[in-house]
């Protein structure tokens, strides 16, 4: 079965999440993830996100890159550069969109007009 893997370029965890929204209002420019900066706010998920993740015909997971590294990495060998969204399938994992990509994406509707064109 197909499934979209949204990993985050951040560490889990309560205290992780806080540091993160801090660090997200106070110096949005030297956070380094793009992934998180285009699907939520300060504090919570951005609605049009939300609505499109919602609407997915394909199941999700959400990773930070060390959880990523635990089930997926360190069992398989995968290295990407986080963040990354891939497509696991049963021949494996396949790159969707690349930090590279997400980088350059202004807002969420960019982000959202490419998965629609590759999944």
């Amino acid at each position: 079965m197909e499934k979209i893997i949204f990993v985050y370029n951040a560490t889990s965890g309560k205290a992780n999440a806080f540091l993160d929204s801090l660090h997200k209002i106070m110096s949005p420019a030297t956070y380094e993830c793009p992934l998180c900066q285009l699907t939520h706010g300060p504090v919570s998920e951005k609605r049009r996100w939300k609505e499109f993740r919602e609407n997915l015909s394909l199941e999700t997971e959400f990773l930070h890159r060390d959880e990523f590294q635990k089930s997926y990495a360190s069992k398989f060998g995968y290295q990407f550069e986080f963040p990354v969204i891939l497509m696991a399938q049963p021949k494996g994992l396949e790159l969707l969109v690349s930090a590279v990509e997400l980088w350059s994406f202004e807002n969420v509707e960019e982000l959202i007009r490419v998965l629609n064109e590759r999944i």
